[in-house]
Order: structure tokens, then C-alpha cells, then sequence
């Protein structure tokens, strides 16, 4: 890897077009490499883990409504469309990328990817597969594509940090979804550049979407990203350029969204012919929930299940979860949000709220996507009494543990305190979550599998169910036509159980 610095220039001092970060990203994706046979099996897992994930979610209202808006338009020209999850029909690839974006972000339980700031580089799957379809693309130019999405995701949220200035992370994704639809395409470096440039220039947001009351738009903003990707793209190979330099410039990205003019991060690179390895790095979930909810998932469910007394807010007096600044202050007290103890909030304000997390996961001994959100369960007095006695606090060992480059030692859990009524207490730790790769049971293929066939478990006919792990399972052989195999249709259409209002499309 090769480390970058990068900085704000002044106007007065030119930044060579090869000295920016935009065109080293563009480097990167422009280069023709073929994915190491472990990194191929990950890309699998993933195109797998999204699938998955997708479908345990196409009855949800977000995903009606995406999937209505994309349906509402026809294939444009060019190509053969794209296909949209849980639905026959093909549409434009910025739409599919939106409506299947939405879909595979919905229930926040695909994979993850924390340092300096967070990701979900999953996200970068729908835009290329929309592409892909589209343009008649072979299965190795999907994989290859989506490699660069991953490693230029990556190594952005390694070196900047975007949520201390309350900037929402898709501000990454967009240029690595930008990368690799370069990589999938062939495209030149120039194109790369420019479409890198109008990718980060359009999806820069602010991280109210996941503050306070959370909404819908949560699983709406990367599908956002992604379709802005898409279309950044068609742009550039039409020969339109973008601001520049869109990192470095004196009004630039970092000058004004970030650490201001005086600012230095780096962005470490792949060196010229390395192997893009960074989806290694990433890791998927087990539970539906926020990734720093994972470990904390595991441990309340353990401790349930061997202190039945704990489940009972009588017999507890206040409950601690010592843990990183992250966890503490996005979805632990620390945030001030009252809505992570409200009994009535959103599923989506819910999934970043620790202390019900690890109250639910307590009292139950399991976490379930669709249960262990539902109103009834939020609402149960019980339930309410000794959620309201979890609290978080910061722990300056687990932030830097959590901030750690070293994967050994790299953790997203922490330590919970338990003072019981009569005076005695209960304290356990734990560092990664079970399907961690460092974790008591690490996600493999057989993993991946089984958590798509739960999932689908009453979404999908079975042939359907063994229809797509055929497919995904020889992505790199899979010819253009094949690539149409990459979503799912249901048994029963979920618009037509739960349809949703009519917009303008």
C-alpha cells in the first residue's frame, strides 16, 4: 500500500491532476487485476449476504415504495435493463441500483466496515450488478468491479473521518461505487476521474438521517448514493468533467465539510500490480442491528440464558456497558437522543439504540429481524423497566482498541457492569462478535448459505431458493445472460399484500 497525503491547496497553488486523490483513486480502478481466489470467495459470500438480506425485506414499506418508483420507469436505451429484487420486471440500471440499494439496506444486516469512519461496502454491490446487467457484462467483470468497489471504500473510511463533522459516510461510497463501475467498464483514467469527482460532489449529506427520530431515508441514503453513482458515471463517458480538485480545492471537500484548510489526512492505495484484498478486512452480521450492537448481542443472550435472574428488572439495579466512544455516542446514552428509551420509537431508531438491544437480547436469549422489534415487544413494562436502567459509557481502552490497525486487537464490544439489587454485581467482557473472523464462530460459506435460506425461509418457493446459490456460486463463470440470476422474485408478490400510495412516477 502506498500512503497519500492529502490536503487543501490554495488557489494559488496548482495541484497537478496526478497529485489528487480522485485521479490516484482513478489509478487504482483503471488497473486490470484478477482477485485472488480468496478475496473471489468473499465477493461470493457478500452477493450472497446482500440477497439475503434483500429478501427478508421486500414487504417492508421502503422497499415497496423504491421498487414502485424503479418499476415506474422502462429500460432506457443502450442496454437490456436491470433486474429489481422481488419483482419480474426490468428497469433503467440507476433505478435498479436505487430500488435494490434500498432493499439490501433496509433491515441494516449486511456487512460492515469501521476505522476512522463507518461503511457498509455491501452497498457497493447493487450500482455494479445494476451496471453489469445492463451492458451485458460477464460475471468476472462484476467481480472485478466489485473488488474496487470494496477496496476504494475501504481505504477511504481508513483515512477520513467524516462523521466528527456530522457528515453521513455515503460521502464514501459514492466514489468507490463511482471506482468500480470504472473497473467493471474498462473505462479510461480521465472518465475515472471525473466521475469520481461528481460522485463525491452529489452525495455529501449531513448524519441527521441518523440522529434523533430515525427515518426511512436511513436505508434510502447509499441506494441514493449508489444511483448517483451511476448516473456521475454516464456523465463522465459523455465527456462532462466535475469540480476540481473535489478533495483538495480551496472550496473544496475538505475545506469546507471537514477538517477546514489546514487539514491533513492519508489515504493509504494500492501500489501498481498489489491485489485489492480490502473486503478481507470487512465483516458481515449475524444480527439485525448496528455492528456495534453485534458483540454486545452475543454476550446479553449468553448472560440470559446462564442468569435467568438478570431478565428481571427487580432484581437489577443499573446496568453499565463500558465500550468505545463510538458505540457510547451514536448509539448509547452518550447520544442524548431521549428516543433510544422510547417503547413507541421507529425500528430504525430502535437498531441504534444499545441499551434496548442488549435489554431484549438479555431477556430473551436470541435476537430476531423481525420480532425483537416488534411494537409489542418494545412496549412490554418489563422490558421498559430495565431498559431504562442500561446506560453506556465511554472506555478510553475500548476506543483504542476500536481504532486499532492491528486485527488482532481490533474490537467493537466492551465491558458490562451489572449491580444487582442485593448488592452483588455480574461483569463480563467481550471484543468481537461470534461471526467476527476473530469471533467463537466465524461466518464462512456455509454460514452465508444458511443465513439466505432463513431469510428466505417463506419469501421463496425452495427451486427459487436453489435457483440463486447456483447462480451466485459461479458468479466468476457466469456469462451476461446469467447475470440476470443475481436477484430473486417471491412466491408472492409482497406489493400486492401491503401496497403503497401512489407518487409521481
Amino acid at each position: 500500500m502506498i500512503d497519500h497525503t492529502v490536503r487543501v491547496y490554495r488557489a494559488d497553488e496548482p495541484l497537478p491532476r496526478a497529485d489528487q486523490l480522485a485521479w490516484k483513486i482513478a489509478e487504482v480502478a483503471t488497473e486490470r487485476l484478477e482477485p485472488t481466489p480468496e478475496v473471489t470467495d468473499m465477493v461470493i459470500n457478500r452477493v450472497i449476504d446482500n440477497a439475503a438480506v434483500a429478501t427478508a425485506s421486500l414487504g417492508r414499506a421502503p422497499i415497496l415504495a423504491a421498487r414502485a418508483q424503479a418499476e415506474a420507469h422502462p429500460v432506457s436505451r443502450g442496454g437490456s435493463g436491470a433486474t429489481i429484487f422481488g419483482s419480474p420486471e426490468r428497469t433503467s440500471p440507476e433505478w435498479a441500483a436505487w430500488a435494490n440499494g434500498v432493499a439490501v439496506r433496509e433491515l441494516d444486516y449486511h456487512d460492515t466496515f469501521l476505522a476512522a469512519d463507518y461503511s457498509h461496502p455491501g452497498d457497493n454491490i447493487p450500482p455494479i450488478l445494476a451496471v453489469a446487467q445492463h451492458l451485458g457484462r460477464s460475471g468476472a467483470d462484476l467481480l472485478r468491479g466489485i473488488v474496487t468497489g470494496y477496496e476504494i471504500q475501504v481505504d477511504l473510511v481508513k483515512g477520513i473521518c467524516l462523521h466528527e463533522h456530522k457528515i453521513d459516510h455515503v460521502a464514501h461510497l459514492g466514489p468507490s461505487a463511482a471506482a468500480g463501475l470504472g473497473t467493471l467498464l474498462g473505462l479510461d483514467t480521465e472518465t475515472v476521474y471525473q466521475a469520481v469527482g461528481q460522485a463525491l460532489h452529489t452525495t455529501t449529506a449531513t448524519r441527521q438521517s441518523r440522529k434523533g427520530e430515525i427515518s426511512t431515508w436511513k436505508a434510502h441514503a447509499p441506494a441514493f448514493a449508489g444511483k448517483l453513482a451511476v448516473e456521475a458515471v454516464d456523465r463522465a463517458m459523455r465527456g462532462q468533467t466535475s469540480p476540481s480538485p473535489i478533495y483538495e480545492g480551496t472550496d473544496g471537500f475538505i475545506a469546507w465539510m471537514l477538517s477546514g484548510p489546514d487539514a491533513r489526512y492519508t489515504v493509504s492505495l494500492p501500489a501498481r500490480g498489489e491485489d485489492r484484498t480490502a473486503i478481507l478486512d470487512t465483516y458481515t452480521k449475524e444480527h439485525s442491528a448496528e455492528y456495534q450492537a453485534q458483540a454486545w448481542i452475543d454476550l446479553a443472550r449468553r448472560l440470559g440464558r446462564e442468569r435467568p435472574e438478570l431478565r428481571d428488572p427487580a432484581a437489577v439495579r443499573a446496568v453499565v456497558l463500558h465500550t468505545s466512544h463510538h458505540t457510547h455516542y451514536v448509539i448509547g446514552s452518550g447520544s442524548g437522543d431521549p428516543q433510544k428509551y422510547d417503547p413507541t420509537a421507529s425500528r430504525e431508531t430502535l437498531d441504534h439504540s444499545i441499551p434496548y438491544i442488549f435489554t431484549v437480547a438479555l431477556q430473551d436469549g436470541a435476537w430476531d429481524h423481525v420480532g425483537s422489534y416488534a411494537p409489542e415487544r418494545a412496549g412490554r413494562p418489563d422490558t421498559v423497566e430495565l431498559w431504562r436502567k442500561v446506560t453506556t459509557a465511554e472506555d478510553p481502552e475500548w476506543t483504542r482498541r476500536y481504532h486499532s490497525s492491528d486485527p488482532a486487537e481490533k474490537s467493537f464490544g466492551g465491558r458490562v457492569e451489572i449491580e444487582l439489587a442485593d448488592g452483588s454485581r455480574v461483569v463480563e467482557e467481550i471484543a468481537v462478535a461470534d461471526a467476527h473472523p476473530l469471533g467463537a464462530r466465524p461466518f464462512g460459506r456455509e454460514q452465508y448459505v444458511a443465513k439466505f435460506r432463513t431469510l428466505a425461509a417463506n419469501v421463496l418457493a425452495d427451486d427459487e431458493v436453489e435457483r440463486f446459490l447456483d447462480v451466485a456460486q459461479r458468479l466468476p463463470e457466469l456469462t451476461a445472460d446469467e447475470l440476470s440470476g443475481l436477484t430473486v422474485t417471491p412466491v408472492v408478490d409482497p406489493a400486492a399484500a401491503a401496497p403503497g400510495a401512489r407518487g409521481i412516477f
